[in-house]
């Protein structure tokens, strides 16, 4: 069974060629830096390159306050109406809302009350994030995260693994929307960072947000000889190169500078297992650079034998993964196109009238 099939009743889909009115609600937003926003701030512009009119209700539109434990995460706060009122304002065709988050929180509640067609999709393993930093049991979690998602006419899903883990908790409706690469900054030739010059090889290479529900400490601990490298910026970083004072350390980096990174490391190591995707290895894999990472879903579903190696032992997989001919990672990332997860994210919204949309 298909994504597509398994949509009971009809699902009037938006049509990619014909220009479309889109409000995207999402409790992810600059100034946050992570590959939610990312995604969301690059099918926006690919949206509107393609001639679609896109509003999007973010937490920097809101009062807020940042969220305990993720401060760059900002938690808005809403007066009573005020979504709907942007949304009427609006009057878009097709409602999406990204984040379960306090504003996606309240889109769904209008959307619900007034039967308003909209999606959504899941970005982020909350159950085990959340159960990483409350200790408490990812069960608990998951009930929210089904009674959030079951309005939705569909839920966005980068991959298959995903899918099989939220159809398990009772989600079927179910459409993929997988993620893309810059392929005009994400290249081979990307010059290394002065700072690899003298590093000890190979040159392993984590980039991504540095925090407890990443597992860096996997990565870190090993003992494969060479040089470990972290790029980002967290709430973890001040503890971890206290207690990794061996490895490097670049702090946040972007566009052509976090490519160089890319493009000079030996392998790129992901230990999260938290991760629904992880858009970082696809960028890895279009400079050149073979992944490693855990088997688990989100790297089982990107990385093949010939372009890195998975397993539960990292150092392991660093091994193999090094063994892997660049140019075929190179061609393999550039394989992901935002032109085309784009045309997926359209083809799974779901369109409705909205001459005149109800109030809060």
């Amino acid at each position: 069974m298909t994504l597509m099939q398994s949509i009971p009743g009809p699902a009037r889909s938006i049509a990619p060629q014909t220009p479309q009115r889109i409000a995207i609600v999402t409790d992810a937003w600059h100034p946050q830096m992570n590959g939610v926003v990312r995604t969301l701030t690059t099918t926006c512009e690919q949206l509107r390159e393609d001639g679609h009119e896109v509003m999007v209700v973010s937490p920097d539109q809101f009062a807020s306050i940042p969220c305990p434990t993720y401060p760059e995460i900002r938690l808005a706060f809403t007066r009573p109406g005020a979504v709907a009122s942007l949304l009427r304002s609006f009057a878009p065709e097709a409602i999406h809302i990204a984040t379960e988050g306090p504003l996606g929180m309240t889109a769904r509640r209008y959307c619900a009350r007034h039967s308003i067609c909209f999606t959504t999709a899941y970005h982020t393993q909350f159950p085990d994030y959340l159960a990483k930093r409350t200790r408490l049991p990812a069960q608990w979690f998951w009930r929210y995260i089904q009674w959030f998602h079951r309005p939705a006419k569909r839920v966005l899903v980068a991959t298959e693994s995903i899918s099989d883990e939220l159809r398990a908790h009772g989600l079927t409706r179910l459409h993929r929307w997988s993620r893309g690469v810059d392929l005009s900054c994400f290249t081979p030739d990307a010059p290394p960072p002065p700072e690899f010059a003298d590093l000890p090889k190979p040159i392993q290479l984590y980039v991504g947000r540095v925090a407890v529900e990443k597992n860096i400490e996997a990565f870190l601990e090993g003992s494969y000889p060479g040089s470990k490298v972290v790029v980002g910026d967290g709430p973890s970083l001040a503890s971890l190169k206290a207690r990794f004072p061996e490895a490097l350390f670049l702090g946040r980096r972007s566009g052509r500078e976090l490519a160089g990174c890319y493009a000079g490391a030996d392998v790129f190591v992901f230990p999260s297992k938290t991760d629904t995707f992880g858009l970082v290895m696809i960028e890895a894999l279009a400079c050149g650079t073979p992944v490693a990472a855990h088997a688990v879903p989100g790297p089982r579903d990107i990385v093949t034998d010939r372009v890195g190696a998975l397993g539960d032992d990292l150092d392991r997989a660093i091994g193999a993964a090094l063994f892997c001919d660049r140019d075929d990672c190179a061609a393999y990332g550039a394989s992901f196109s935002w032109a085309a997860a784009t045309g997926q994210f359209l083809s799974g919204l779901v369109a409705f009238d909205s001459e005149e949309l109800p109030a809060a």
